[in-house]
């Protein structure tokens, strides 16, 4: 019997975390932070004592998902981390912008601790079968599905089915599917987000800021930008990495974000905000050279353009609840139709949203009857009962 214990990201967007366990053996899949929340709120609600976890596994470096990594190590966790090459390469930046500083510079990762593997790659701890798939949501970002005496829960953690830039690999059939709802019930599709954009852009062709996330969004953009355009200077080899990465982009889009990249101009914080498109990180204005250079936007009235998530608080979500910025989403997650059809290929299993609120979660049931909608941080989950313990309306 499998039992699933929700440790961060349900009813909520952050700190994402799930640990899956079979009795004898444990695993933790992410350990992400909740921007703009403070103390234990920012970090994964532990389950159990964190030396009963024998692995923990990280989909992918954004802060929502990795950024609690040295708050584990803090906590005594000694284990195995399993990630992929891509993401130990853009691990320290994420931890360097959303890690407790103590924590980073005492209880940084163990190079002896970091367990590699690709994309589609299956591992073994103890009784429990790690599957593993490209998500399309970043380069050498993934999925996990965990598998033990024919019980499977997959765990999707952020996905993309129709990325213009990443492949994605199915989720195969299971008994719980832990979903990636992070929009809720949106049903615009993400061509037409990305043809917006696009016509956005050339509409402030001569200057306007776009802040992104250093891996993932940002080549989504550039397959959306069809005018030239600048980035921040260290964006550089991060970004012609991702797009050289072993099977981590499109084919037929590798030639032609190479040229983009290589055609873009180059910008520091340092310099006046270019007359052309620029493209920063973070995506919020939180961390990154996207503060200031947000700070400088706004006093010059130059043009800005958001495109994701934006925790209240942030200086993102400010400036476009005052009108200073205007907000397009990029769909770097998956949109209504997308997770109709997830859910269908994966046999129409029982469903557990994550990264979205309560109320972007009911609108969601309307579409999929089989979403536990009541499904919160901090629940626990026996597959074979199909009950919770921790929250009355859980179904």
């Amino acid at each position: 019997m499998l039992q699933v214990d929700l440790q961060g990201g349900f009813g909520e967007k952050g700190r994402t975390s799930v640990v899956v366990s079979d009795g004898n053996t444990c695993v933790m899949l992410d350990a992400g932070i909740k921007v703009g929340a403070t103390g234990d709120e920012y970090y994964p609600v532990l389950a159990r004592p964190i030396g009963e976890i024998d692995a923990l596994f990280i989909s992918h470096a954004h802060e929502d998902h990795i950024g609690a990594l040295c708050h584990l190590l803090r906590q005594g966790y000694t284990g195995p981390i399993y990630m992929t090459e891509e993401t130990r390469t853009e691990m320290p930046a994420t931890l360097a912008q959303y890690a407790d500083p103590a924590d980073l510079a005492d209880f940084s990762p163990l190079v002896e601790q970091i367990r590699l593997f690709r994309p589609g790659e299956a591992l073994t701890v103890g009784a429990l079968s790690v599957a593993t798939g490209a998500s399309g949501h970043v380069v050498g970002g993934v999925w996990f599905s965990v598998e033990a005496a024919g019980q499977r829960v997959v765990y999707s953690a952020d996905i993309v089915p129709e990325s213009a830039v990443f492949p994605m690999q199915p989720l195969p059939v299971c008994d719980l599917l832990i979903l990636d709802a992070s929009y809720g019930a949106d049903p615009i599709p993400g061509a037409e987000r990305a043809g917006q954009i696009g016509e956005w852009v050339v509409g402030y062709a001569d200057g306007c800021l776009l802040p992104t996330p250093l891996s993932g969004r940002s080549l989504e953009l550039i397959a959306a930008i069809n005018v030239p355009f600048a980035i921040e200077a260290g964006m550089r080899e991060a970004l012609s990495a991702q797009i050289h990465a072993p099977d981590a982009v499109h084919k037929d889009r590798v030639a032609i974000l190479s040229q983009r990249l290589k055609s873009a101009r180059d910008w520091t914080v340092d310099e006046p905000l270019p007359s052309c498109p620029l493209l920063v990180h973070d995506g919020m204005g939180v961390a990154g050279p996207s503060r200031p250079a947000l700070e400088a936007a706004e006093k010059s009235g130059f043009p800005i353009l958001l495109s994701g998530h934006l925790p209240a608080g942030s200086p993102g979500a400010r400036l476009v609840d005052e009108g200073k910025a205007a907000w397009i989403r990029m769909p770097t997650h998956p949109t209504l139709p997308e997770n109709i059809a997830l859910w269908e290929a994966a046999g129409r299993p029982r469903l557990i949203g994550h990264s979205c609120d309560a109320a972007a979660l009911e609108a969601l049931r309307q579409h999929i009857p089989a979403l536990m909608a009541g499904a919160r941080t901090g629940d626990t989950h026996q597959i074979d009962e199909e009950t919770t313990h921790a929250h009355s309306d859980f179904q």
